[in-house]
């Protein structure tokens, strides 16, 4: 059967990657994300990443604690080239290629972000891990995330979370919050759900991306979410 989706763009959030500890890499998780991106690229789909850096650095609290929040960015899109090269790898150990792109210039580590130079990665069956952000402060890996699925010509958004979905509340929290199976770029908005932030959504909407969120450590994996067998969230227009 042939992928539903041909081309996506997944958001990892770093917190994700530190698995059962509070700071850092987990090696076994890195293996299990690295594992279902590679089987699912290994079934024809192109991917392209962008990951966080809060199991490494918090530019939004240090920038609260007094950092000045340019400096505090800056930090933060270091840590995403941290777990894009080392996400990078362990996909390369999985038997796929990969290469990592980065917003930020710094040739011996990445090679320069063009959507044209990632695009043709892409075409030729690399997959590519989006490292920097936007390369620019006061924004966001979430937002990072919409603008390098639009300009890559992404099918879908994918975020890969700690919880199967888009809720109400924290469901950590509050039990009782309820699961959305679908809604819309307005409902996420105007009720503020708090999955990605405010920004990514506007440019997902005004761009007609659809999102799909769910669990990273879903049973299924990867290939479970893009075939339809597990729980997830779609976000997109209201229909």
């Amino acid at each position: 059967m042939a992928p539903a989706y041909k081309r996506i763009l997944l958001k990892v959030s770093g917190e994700v990657l530190a698995g059962d500890q509070s700071f850092g890499i987990e090696p076994e998780f890195l293996h299990s994300v690295a594992q279902q991106i590679a089987d699912a690229a290994k079934d024809g789909v192109q991917i392209a990443i962008v990951i966080g850096a809060g199991n490494i650095f918090r530019g939004m609290a240090v920038a609260a604690d007094g950092t000045d929040r340019v400096t505090a960015d800056l930090m933060g899109m270091l840590g995403t080239v941290i777990n894009s090269l080392a996400l990078s790898n362990a996909i390369s150990r999985q038997g796929v290629k990969s290469k990592v792109f980065s917003a930020l210039t710094m040739p011996s580590v990445a090679d320069s972000f063009t959507a044209r130079a990632a695009k043709a990665a892409l075409d030729e069956g690399y997959v590519v891990v989006c490292a920097g952000g936007t390369g620019n402060p006061f924004f966001t890996t979430d937002t990072a995330a919409a603008l390098k699925a639009i300009e890559l010509d992404c099918d879908v958004l994918l975020k890969g979370t700690k919880v199967d979905g888009v809720y109400s509340e924290d469901p950590k929290k509050n039990p009782n919050a309820t699961r959305y199976d679908a809604v819309s770029y307005d409902e996420v908005i105007g009720q503020n759900l708090k999955v990605m932030d405010t920004a990514a959504f506007a440019l997902a909407r005004d761009n007609q991306l659809p999102i799909i969120v769910y669990a990273l450590d879903d049973k299924e994996g990867l290939s479970g979410v893009l075939a339809g067998r597990s729980r997830f969230t779609r976000v997109g227009s209201a229909s």
